[in-house]
């Protein structure tokens, strides 16, 4: 008689064949790697929705609040004169840009709202606290060879700083008692891990300062053509035969002066925070340098 087959092996199942699977750790520059992907992700997104939301308000806004009836003399947006009472009366004035007046509004909303993501975003990349100082603390522990609380000084940072850090330390306590690596090569080693993490970085700095740039740039061009349509239809009432049309030519003057008025606005506003954001980023571009070159100067001075 035959033994009853096993249940094991009935199923399939070999016990003679065992399973080698380990699990699988990420590295710090891995992880680093797929939360700038997927970071990068939701950006661009963020960035193809904020434009056609930004259109439609500024088109709501023009025609239900600036073109409010309320606004002007007669209830009549088109040919009535702005009343004499703020706020209806600036509204009513503004209202007189005509189609371009939208335009410049949609310019001035991507301005303000790219600079809150820059400024959450620079915040985060910025770390809880200041760099400089936790630059010095880190040098401080390297010193004393307290690698171990050097890297949970950099998880306790967080940011672009001590995320370059974090990588290089961790790839220093890789190489630190490798014997088969020279000095040369160590050094090296640490200093590839470290500009790797900074191109994975800096990426995440700079990104959208393009749309304030452009921003600052065709919004005062967008001013200039509202400028020339506005004289245009000016000079085309004051061409009439006969006496000239008041409506019109205050009309057009208005618009000449409104659209001017937004586009300068929205040009100053966006250079500014161009420029205040290049300087953050500089900041935290030295801090990463510098970062860099207290890890790899801390192998080359070990004996």
């Amino acid at each position: 008689m035959f033994a009853p087959p096993s249940p094991r092996r009935s199923a399939g199942i070999h016990p003679e064949r065992k399973t080698n699977k380990r699990p699988r750790y990420l590295n710090h520059e891995t992880i680093l790697y797929m939360s700038t992907k997927q970071s990068g992700k939701i950006s661009s997104l963020f960035v193809a929705l904020a434009f056609p939301l930004a259109l439609i308000v500024s088109i709501l806004f023009y025609m239900f609040v600036l073109g409010d009836p309320a606004n002007f003399e007669g209830g009549d947006p088109v040919k009535g004169h702005p009343v004499a009472l703020d706020p209806n009366h600036t509204f009513g004035i503004i209202h007189k840009g005509g189609f371009i007046v939208p335009i410049l509004f949609t310019i001035v909303l991507l301005v303000l709202i790219f600079s809150i993501e820059r400024f959450i975003t620079l915040g985060r990349a910025k770390g809880k606290g200041r760099i400089d100082a936790f630059l010095h603390n880190v040098r401080q522990l390297l010193a004393t060879d307290r690698v171990d609380e050097a890297i949970a000084a950099c998880d306790e940072q967080k940011g672009s700083v001590a995320n370059v850090m974090r990588s290089g330390l961790e790839k220093y306590q890789t190489v630190l008692n490798d014997g088969t690596l020279d000095k040369e090569t160590k050094i090296n080693t640490v200093k590839q891990e470290i500009e790797e993490a900074t191109a994975l970085e800096l990426p995440m700095l700079s990104k959208n300062l393009v749309i304030l740039s452009t921003c600052a740039s065709i919004s005062t061009l967008l001013g200039l053509i509202g400028t020339v349509l506005g004289m245009i239809r000016a000079f085309s009432a004051m061409a009439t035969a006969g006496t000239p049309d008041a409506t019109q030519l205050s009309t057009g003057i208005s618009e000449a002066l409104i659209n001017t008025a937004l586009g300068i606005g929205g040009s100053c506003i966006a250079i500014i925070m161009f420029n205040y954001f290049s300087t953050k980023i500089d900041g935290i571009t030295h801090g990463i340098d510098e970062a860099g070159f207290s890890v790899s100067q801390t192998l080359a001075n070990r004996k």
